[in-house]
């Protein structure tokens, strides 16, 4: 996972994804592999009027962006995606870390230096 788009004015995932996402992926975190219905279920709590399909559309697109795998199960009803986590809170942290102090170091080698030499422990 690369991150796009880094907003500083927003706390933890939410600087890297999307609000409706980041709560996807830390009810994801929690759950270890739901179906779409399953967070949908859980997020109408917190958001009455989102739909169904927003909620499929949204994981989706974590799995587009390798957060979320997907895998298709046979049921009762029928034909089902199961979603699961491809990497830990802490593997995510990680490589947006990783991803955002490579950019720094390409882009503002000497600052990123300066500033680095300041901050250590």
């Amino acid at each position: 996972m690369e991150p796009h788009e880094f907003k500083l004015t927003e706390e933890g995932i939410k600087a890297v994804l999307p609000p409706l996402e980041a709560e996807i992926m830390e009810h994801m975190w929690k759950v270890k592999v739901a179906t779409a219905g399953q967070v949908y279920e859980y997020m109408k709590e917190k958001h009455p009027d989102i739909r169904r399909s927003t909620i499929s559309i949204l994981m989706n697109r974590l799995c587009e962006r390798g957060l979320l795998k997907r895998s298709v199960e046979k049921g009762r009803g029928g034909m089902r995606y199961v979603y699961a986590i491809t990497a830990t809170r802490e593997e995510f942290e990680e490589k947006v870390v990783q991803s955002i102090l490579d950019a720094l170091m390409t882009n503002f080698k000497e600052a990123t230096y300066a500033y680095l030499s300041k901050i250590k422990k």
